[in-house]
């Protein structure tokens, strides 16, 4: 109960406010958990990005998302104009992108921000047709590989997988073509909608699915071929963070997640640390620790628990 707390009941409104507002706006309050606008650039908007990625959405699957109504004679009006909006948004975010990474490590200004800004955004939307084509394989493997499933549009419309594969395989894209920081915003939204979290750096081969999605981890540097299955709870992760002479600052960029080959199936709770290899058609089972090689065709599963039977609760 509040009147438990023995609040002073004496307090001054204005000076409350006035005191907090010092303390919140102290150079030292603010030295991590600002962002100091410069260079006259805002920050990156998440409700642009949003819009960019469902606007996207509905390109990539036509009729599943956006319009419902869209067809032969409005197909191209359509992807055009979206994508036409996609290009002017994208290009805008991509360069609030640059800036805020620029003020954050006091890199000198460039003079051709905007121009490269909409280079990339139109070396993006030409990759669309390459994008389409994956989501369009991990569909059907979403689709082949579940019973459940009765139709590929059920998989588009329905599964978590569908929707985080897109959103990463739209980041994947900016994340190289250099752009800060706006790749990792649009694989959060799917992590923070999915449960599923991967990194925009990760690459990924098509006819991939992760059955029932949540709590799945991704790091930025695994590799995975074609044809690979996951399960709920997977951690494809890094077993160490090397530092750097001064063992003071992580080394960055270093090669330190797993390797998964084509046709492999990695079922749930299972975590895979550090660089390592998983064979070619390799099953890992359910919640395994493997921070080793795997050789192709291996059954990597848990050893089996010791049956212990007690009468009447003796021996526990």
């Amino acid at each position: 109960m509040i009147d438990e707390l023995k609040l002073p009941v004496d307090l001054d409104r204005d000076e409350v406010l006035a005191e907090t507002v010092a303390r919140l706006c102290a150079p030292t309050a603010c030295e991590a958990a600002c962002h100091h606008v410069s260079r006259d650039q805002p920050m990156p908007s998440l409700e642009a990005l949003a819009e960019v990625v469902e606007l996207l959405r509905a390109v990539l699957f036509p009729g599943f998302f956006g319009p419902s109504d869209v067809g032969g004679r409005t197909m191209s009006f359509y992807t055009g104009s979206a994508l036409d909006r996609v290009v002017k948004l994208l290009s805008e975010q991509i360069n609030r992108g640059y800036c805020f990474v620029c003020a954050k490590d006091n890199r000198q200004p460039c003079t051709d921000c905007v121009s490269r800004s909409e280079a990339v955004a139109l070396e993006f939307v030409k990759r669309l047709p390459k994008v389409r084509e994956l989501l369009s394989s991990d569909v059907q493997a979403a689709f082949d590989g579940d019973p459940a499933a009765k139709s590929p549009g059920e998989t588009i419309f329905c599964y978590p997988s569908i929707k985080a594969l897109t959103n990463h395989r739209i980041a994947h894209q900016l994340h190289h073509l250099g752009v800060d920081i706006i790749p990792r915003i649009i694989g959060e939204m799917a992590h923070s909608d999915t449960g599923i979290d991967i990194h925009p750096g990760a690459h990924i081969g098509p006819r991939f699915f992760i059955d029932h999605g949540t709590g799945t981890v991704i790091g930025e540097t695994t590799i995975i071929g074609q044809n690979v299955r996951l399960y709920q709870g997977v951690t494809l992760g890094a077993k160490s963070f090397p530092k750097d002479d001064t063992g003071s600052r992580l080394v960055k960029g270093l090669p330190r997640h797993p390797i998964v080959e084509d046709d492999v199936t990695i079922y749930a709770g299972a975590t895979i640390l550090g660089r390592v290899t998983i064979g070619k058609g390799a099953v890992i089972g359910g919640n395994v620790w493997v921070t080793g090689d795997v050789n192709p065709g291996a059954r990597i599963v848990q050893a089996r628990a010791a049956e212990q039977f007690f009468i009447s609760g003796a021996g526990i």
